[in-house]
């Protein structure tokens, strides 16, 4: 089992920026990291994913505003959102598909979420 600590969020203004972070820890040996956000009343939806081979995919509200990166530690992924909007406000969820050990198919793979992290962009 791989455990997912989210950290940043907050309240900002709009146009202002925010930094979340996400450290995956547990048994690794490669690893998708990426962000979902769930707003009230609305589906979760993909943010943002960096993936094993460095590949990153952004929804299309965030492109050019939103970057996503590794962190220095291994296993960590930092989410960079600037010229924040009203509708940027969600709860932020941490994802990470995670591949335990190689040459294992789908038995040697796994899925797990962070606890989520409010944004909140308000004037």
């Amino acid at each position: 089992q791989v455990q997912l600590v989210e950290s940043g969020g907050g309240l900002v203004q709009p146009g202002g920026s925010l930094r979340l972070s996400c450290a995956a820890s547990g048994n690794i040996y490669n690893i998708d990291m990426g962000w979902y956000r769930q707003a009230p009343g609305k589906q979760r939806e993909l943010v943002a994913m960096l993936k094993m081979d460095k590949s990153t995919d952004y929804a299309d509200s965030v492109r050019g505003r939103f970057t996503i990166s590794r962190g220095n530690a291994r296993n960590t992924v930092n989410l960079q959102m600037d010229n924040l909007k009203p509708e940027d406000t969600a709860v932020y969820y941490c994802h990470a598909k995670v591949i335990h050990y190689p040459f294992g198919g789908p038995e040697a793979e796994s899925r797990s979420w962070g606890q989520g992290t409010q944004v909140t962009v308000s004037s």
